[in-house]
């Protein structure tokens, strides 16, 4: 999945918890619709910008062989849109099949 740390950075910090209804925000993709809500909403300690950038970081180190590995048969998800399109490319990816030309060269 290929998404700019900065997008990743923006979709972690900026999401929080009700912890009366379990419900979950996101400050710009589905924001609380009263500010009762909003004023009880509470954040994880650890989706803050130093947490995150770390966890990309280790990410990425940890995974690099295996995108190049996945790009190379032709598998490619732009995961900076929005979730349901995300969605959709993982789950187009999943359901057809990869082709046999790229098979036959592993």
């Amino acid at each position: 999945m290929d998404i700019p740390p900065d997008s990743i950075m923006e979709r972690v910090t900026l999401r929080y918890l009700d912890p009366i209804t379990g419900e979950r925000y996101h400050m710009l993709f589905n924001p609380p619709p009263t500010q009762e809500i909003r004023d009880r909403l509470t954040q994880k300690a650890n989706d803050n910008e130093a947490n995150i950038r770390t966890r990309i970081n280790v990410f990425y180190n940890n995974v690099r062989h295996m995108i190049d590995y996945y790009e190379n048969i032709g598998i490619h998800v732009n995961a900076d849109q929005d979730p349901n399109t995300v969605f959709e490319s993982i789950e187009s990816g999943i359901v057809n099949p990869i082709p046999k030309s790229y098979e036959e060269n592993s």
